[in-house]
């Protein structure tokens, strides 16, 4: 595994695009990118009941993040009304993810408690 001592800084996008990593930030940084990661995790699920779970992310926002999420091959759309699925790689960004959210969850019980099991 790479240190962060291991490289420069990216100055640029088009720099980033040496390391995978940046660029894998880069899409799934941005606000709404994981959470539909995350609601689709379980199953297929259609526009509207994907909008009804994402809470407070507008409509034309949600159809953004999944046309990027298209185009970055994580998910597809089932029939062109239909509902939208992670791919294997969608699937596999999320077993990537799972330490993080196993994680997320015994942070919220104890977030100052430096005892962790």
């Amino acid at each position: 595994m790479r240190s962060a001592n291991d490289r420069e800084p990216a100055e640029s996008a088009d720099e980033s695009s040496n390391a995978p990593v940046l660029a894998a930030i880069d899409l799934l940084g941005q606000r709404w990118m994981l959470r539909v990661v995350w609601e689709l995790e379980p199953g297929p699920l259609g526009f509207l009941e994907l909008r009804r779970r994402m809470g407070n992310c507008s409509s034309s926002m949600l159809s953004n993040r999944l046309q990027q999420l298209q185009a970055a091959g994580l998910l597809e759309k089932l029939g062109p009304k239909g509902s939208y699925e992670l791919t294997i790689a969608g699937i596999r960004l999320g077993e990537a993810l799972q330490p993080l959210w196993d994680w997320s969850e015994i942070w919220t019980d104890r977030p100052h408690d430096f005892r962790w099991p």
